[in-house]
């Protein structure tokens, strides 16, 4: 592709960022920027040669998995301004899920096609240091292959608090457990004093890096994510990036990136104004150049770009597939912590949704284990096969605003 007749006139750090991306080559955090920033012909340009990127390094299928989201308690000792899902245990909404209605969850999944299920929470007080661990002991001793994905940076450093012990040994315990893979969150932007702004009290950078190095050093793969669309600007971003792509090519240990865009609605950071200059999200230019910028920095290191259907909906997510991106994420089933924040694109998305919005914008839907090994290609509509998933009554599965209303399931402080 020859940028030089297409790109005349137009700006030369842009230009040559894209010409350096083309020709395999890492761009700097100072050409990220400048991609950040573009607009117009030149942003025309950064989504074709991602697109391009992304059709040399991992074809035209588009990937997904049948997961289920368990998130087993809400009650959290922190006061994230980002979320809207957290309850302190005093208020009436909290809730924990006991480890049989986690395995009947797990189950339920199971039986309806998932081979992943993603468990993660609130920091409940006073949690016994053993929780982790015996969730995941209990879900494999009933679903042995099944794939556990769970516990993000944030809970492996609080359960190694609450257990006396370092957060290396706590992995270990937690991968003997049955832990397969960490979820990359927690990490929103890897910038201290913008995290000590946003949530204070939050994981820190180095724990964050620490942890996620650790695992990897264990052979527990993690994904990787960003969340922006709030008060960062195009250097936090570009350097959160930046600092990924290092790690990965330490440790090799990160299967994808997720691109997380800030739901405002409920978020109280937002609703109260308690940060300064706070944006409602980011807009949709926004998120086709983050996607975009994510597949040219990352390109030659970590090959899968994810969507989030559940933070932009399946229609732009639709057009990312166009921008970068190669993998749709999960069916999830349940998903708690979006919805709480006022996202409106559901819990649930079935296996036959996303083939026919993958194929619908040219390419083969495929679905994937966890860790990203093909198990079924789906390359025209005969080769389909009937989910359970597909046909399944969603009000089975209950929804965020029914379980926190649910005597039941409620939270009680005595809980350790």
């Amino acid at each position: 592709m020859a940028l030089d007749s297409i790109l005349k006139g137009a700006d030369s750090i842009v230009a040559g960022a894209l010409d350096r991306a083309l020709s395999g080559r890492d761009i700097t955090v100072d050409e990220a920027i400048a991609l950040f920033d573009c607009t117009g012909l030149e942003m025309n340009m950064l989504v074709m040669v991602a697109d391009e990127l992304r059709r040399k390094t991992v074809g035209d299928i588009v990937t997904y998995v049948v997961n289920r989201n368990i998130n087993f308690t809400n009650v959290c000792i922190k006061q994230c301004g980002f979320c809207a899902f957290s309850r302190d245990f005093r208020e009436e909404e909290g809730y924990f899920l006991p480890n049989e209605e986690i395995i009947r969850r797990a189950k339920e999944a199971a039986s309806l096609g998932a081979t992943e299920v993603c468990i993660q929470a609130g920091l409940p007080p006073k949690m016994d240091g053993n929780l982790y661990v015996d969730v995941c002991k209990a879900v494999k001793k009933d679903l042995p292959d099944i794939h556990v994905h769970t516990f993000s940076p944030e809970e492996v450093l609080y359960g190694a608090v609450r257990s006396e012990t370092g957060t290396y040994d706590y992995l270990k315990r937690l991968k003997e457990a049955g832990v397969g893979s960490l979820p990359g969150t927690a990490a929103e932007i890897l910038d201290q004093p913008l995290r000590d702004l946003i949530s204070p009290g939050r994981i820190k950078v180095g724990d964050w890096i620490s942890i996620i190095k650790q695992a990897h050093s264990l052979g527990i793969p993690t994904t990787s994510t960003i969340m922006y669309g709030h008060v960062e600007n195009s250097r936090h971003k570009a350097e959160h990036i930046a600092l990924l792509r290092e790690i990965q090519k330490e440790t090799h240990g990160f299967t994808e990136f997720v691109p997380l865009s800030f739901v405002h609605t409920e978020a109280p950071m937002y609703s109260r104004h308690t940060v300064p200059d706070i944006r409602a999200g980011a807009d949709g230019n926004e998120v086709i150049k983050m996607h975009a910028v994510a597949r040219i920095m990352l390109n030659n290191h970590i090959p899968n770009i994810q969507v989030s259907w559940v933070k932009e909906g399946a229609r732009m997510s639709q057009l990312l597939l166009a921008a970068g991106a190669n993998d749709f994420g999960g069916t999830l089933i349940n998903e708690s912590i979006s919805t709480a924040a006022g996202a409106q694109h559901g819990q649930l998305l079935r296996p036959k949704e996303i083939k026919q919005l993958v194929r619908s914008s040219g390419r083969i839907p495929a679905q994937r284990s966890t860790t990203y090994k093909l198990l079924k290609v789906y390359r025209d509509e005969k080769d389909d096969d009937d989910s359970a998933l597909d046909s399944a009554d969603t009000s089975q599965f209950g929804s965020y605003q029914q379980l926190v209303k649910l005597d039941k399931f409620r939270f009680k402080e005595t809980r350790k």
